[in-house]
């Protein structure tokens, strides 16, 4: 056992010992708090895993690094002092304390492997959890994670969307997170963050492991009600019968977009894909272009421009983040109850108080309370009197719709955040879909509305067809 005594005799130095020290102390401190999350009813708090996960296992490591690293510089300062041993005093193993000290440094190099590899995949598992990329940098990502909570994906992982399987996009997005990490701590960060996000991995490696147009298919029956902004909020309803298709492979909006026998690709010219010049199809061999007559692109503009083979996401752009219009909110709250249509005038009024600006959200919540609350204490005393929970409700429903969809901290405001899925809103189906994209015979991108969707009933007050299917 002649080897291990340089290590005995170098190690007596206070960097050694101080590496020990960290090393012993933060292992200890990791072992407690999994053994505390480990019978722990709900998560930690976000900057409890970055602490616990992040930072104590770092601390673990450099602990172990001094641990040679004193070693290493105890030697090299008593060999300049000439005081380096030609031989290093002898270790004898039958002695007790000997014995006693190898089975320690066994037992600890153990625990510290198990420890080190624990430590690792659990930083990890953090890392990729929902907690680390929405709470942890709060005000950056507050915007996103509000609406992913309330999105139909909101039990489904980010790292499932955003990375996806394999080691690849894995490392990809570790270095990519290294910026982002530097972004948030100089604050040279985007507000608001850009959208959509560059080189996202392909739809049909991530969102086609659940999703893919051949499942989806026939016909979809929708039922849309809003609410004028007169006194008595009155309601009209359109009915219609969304073409999904799939099926077939050609047929319906999945079929006749993403048929593998069909490519359709076009080109952007704004970063937010909204403006949309040229369109091309190629199918059976033979390719169309189609360019728009609407918008005319310099060739400098067009070549700059973003070139895109279509997938899910051009249609299907904020299936998780997604931030609704303040009309198209308030209809949806009316129509589920949320908010009361006996209350005159709610959707004018509120409409009015979500569109104003304010500074805060603080602000925004204390204002819309307070005006709603005037108007109806002085111009309705009597509703107000006779709907007083009824108000409360709305108010707080109100307050929750502008919570959801703006952040002014992050420049998030109505509209910042296109959805290109259908076309009341924004343009969406209509960035193509408008007639004015033609070929060179003259043939153009139809904008016929039973290409897509059936329509039964529109803006009728009791649709009859809903009576005739025993849904009214």
């Amino acid at each position: 056992m002649k080897w291990t005594r340089p290590f005995f005799y170098l190690g007596q130095n206070p960097i050694t010992l101080a590496g020990a020290v960290l090393t012993t102390s933060s292992a200890i401190t990791l072992l407690a708090f999994w053994a505390r999350e480990a019978f722990s009813a709900g998560p930690s708090h976000p900057y409890a895993g970055i602490l616990f996960f992040l930072v104590l296992p770092a601390v673990f490591v450099a602990g172990l690094l001094l641990i040679p690293a004193g070693i290493f510089w105890r030697r090299r300062r008593l060999r300049r002092r000439g005081e380096l041993p030609a031989e290093y005093p002898h270790i004898d193993l039958r002695e007790p304390v000997v014995q006693s000290t190898f089975a320690l440094v066994s037992l600890a190099t153990i625990a510290n492997v198990v420890i080190l590899g624990t430590a690792s995949y659990r930083g990890v598992e953090y890392m990729d959890s929902t907690q680390f990329c929405g709470l942890a940098c709060h005000k950056v990502m507050a915007p996103e994670y509000t609406a992913f909570v309330d999105s139909p994906h909101s039990r489904v992982g980010c790292v499932q969307c955003h990375i996806g399987p394999g080691a690849g996009w894995f490392v990809r997005s570790k270095l990519s997170g290294t910026r982002q990490l530097l972004a948030v701590t100089m604050e040279t960060y985007s507000r608001p963050i850009k959208s959509p996000v560059k080189h996202l991995r392909p739809a049909r490696e991530t969102c086609e492991q659940c999703h893919w147009p051949q499942k989806f298919h026939g016909d979809k029956f929708l039922v849309r009600t809003k609410y004028a902004d007169d006194e008595a909020n009155t309601a009209s309803t359109t009915v219609l019968v969304l073409k999904v298709g799939g099926r077939k492979g050609g047929d319906g909006i999945h079929g006749t977009h993403l048929d593998a026998r069909r490519q359709i690709a076009y080109v952007a010219t704004d970063d937010r894909r909204q403006v949309i010049p040229q369109v091309t199809v190629t199918e059976g061999g033979a390719t169309h272009q189609y360019d728009s007559t609407d918008v005319h692109p310099t060739p400098a503009q067009l070549a700059a421009g973003e070139r895109r083979q279509m997938d899910c996401m051009d249609c299907h752009n904020r299936p998780t983040h997604a931030f609704e219009l303040p009309e198209r909110a308030l209809d949806r709250a009316l129509a589920d109850g949320r908010v009361s249509a006996a209350l005159p005038y709610i959707k004018k009024k509120g409409i009015e108080v979500l569109r104003a600006e304010y500074p805060d959200r603080e602000t925004a919540a204390r204002r819309i309370a307070e005006v709603l609350g005037e108007f109806y204490r002085t111009s309705y005393p009597a509703a107000y009197q006779q709907h007083r929970a009824a108000l409360a409700t709305a108010v707080a429903e109100v307050q929750a719709i502008y919570a959801r969809n703006v952040f002014p901290q992050m420049k998030v405001a109505w509209g910042t955040y296109p959805n290109n899925i259908g076309h009341e809103d924004f343009l969406g189906c209509f960035r193509c879909h408008d007639e004015s994209h033609k070929r060179a015979d003259g043939q153009t991108i139809t904008q016929d509305c039973n290409a897509c969707h059936t329509i039964l009933a529109q803006d009728e007050s009791n649709p009859k067809v809903l009576a005739d299917l025993g849904l009214k």
